[in-house]
């Protein structure tokens, strides 16, 4: 399946998604091409997201935000999100919010088929203040009141991840982040990968397995699907790309030209790379391989 047709057969306007990664692993190609296809009203569901939420706001396809945490950082500030947080442009969100630690226990009530979780951490915070959707209760064991967070089962998440089979198991290095959670979470997954391998090399290192075929619906090949941000033992982050995009989005008509360029005016996420630049992406390859390399199995000869 091709990514074009992942987003047009996964996602539908009104549906929630949530995407896999933080930083890193984050899946750009996806999030460019659920915006080429003009999705809309999107609950996004996340813990936390950095680049990949913005442009998906300023091109208008989410309505709703459930989250404790989207921002740039590093390299500059989320100004969409401010942007239609503060002046409704291109229109307001509806935001629910809580703490990482809660998002993460959303997830894992909805992996864990719970209706919620029991938390002690939001005790004495204000979001028990802001979002009547978290509930305090006397504990019925007698340890007094703890708070209830409801379970998130988005409709569609997107987890970029190293390497993965045609079956959708699927392998990571560096930090999962809440992906294993989240892909037995949602009620489909679309897994992008850096490379397909054959089962077999999966099966050398099952350990690494995070994701398993069960969970997914549909694998896509895509590398660099990540760019700008980095997937750790393949390429390093792009930060002078990332520090246009935010340059870009310090002005409404700034960012809808940067969308133009590297979004609507681009069919597919091959000719986003090919834009990009071949020799641009190898020296991305080659930073990250003199940081870090996944460890290679190697057989001896004859050997079982």
């Amino acid at each position: 399946m091709t990514l074009k047709e992942a987003v047009a057969t996964f996602v539908t306007d009104g549906c929630s998604i949530t995407f896999g990664g933080l930083g890193s692993r984050e899946p750009f190609a996806a999030c460019h091409e659920i915006i080429r296809q003009r999705k809309k009203d999107l609950t996004f569901i996340t813990a936390t997201t950095t680049d990949t939420a913005e442009p998906l706001i300023a091109a208008g396809c989410i309505k709703r935000v459930e989250s404790a945490y989207i921002w740039i950082g590093v390299v500059g500030m989320g100004l969409n999100w401010r942007r239609a947080v503060e002046q409704g442009i291109p229109h307001y969100l509806e935001i629910e919010e809580y703490s990482n630690y809660a998002m993460g226990l959303r997830f894992m009530a909805g992996a864990s088929g719970v209706p919620f979780m029991p938390t002690k951490s939001l005790l004495g915070t204000d979001m028990i203040k802001v979002n009547p959707k978290i509930k305090v209760i006397d504990d019925p064991y007698g340890n007094g009141p703890v708070a209830l967070v409801p379970a998130a089962q988005p409709d569609v998440a997107f987890i970029h991840v190293q390497r993965a089979d045609k079956a959708g198991n699927a392998q990571i290095w560096g930090m999962f982040v809440n992906d294993d959670i989240i892909a037995r979470a949602a009620k489909k997954v679309v897994l992008t990968c850096e490379e397909i391998i054959p089962t077999s090399e999966i099966r050398k290192l099952p350990n690494m397995t995070a994701i398993p075929s069960y969970c997914v619906s549909a694998v896509v090949e895509a590398p660099f699907g990540c760019h700008p941000l980095s997937v750790a033992g393949y390429y390093w982050m792009d930060i002078p790309f990332r520090r246009q995009m935010v340059a870009a989005s310090r002005t409404r008509e700034g960012i809808l030209q940067w969308m133009d360029e590297w979004i609507y005016g681009i069919e597919s996420h091959n000719d986003y790379l090919n834009k990009v630049g071949w020799d641009r992406l190898a020296k991305l390859q080659e930073l990250e391989h003199d940081n870090y390399q996944i460890p290679q199995i190697v057989s001896k000869e004859g050997a079982r």
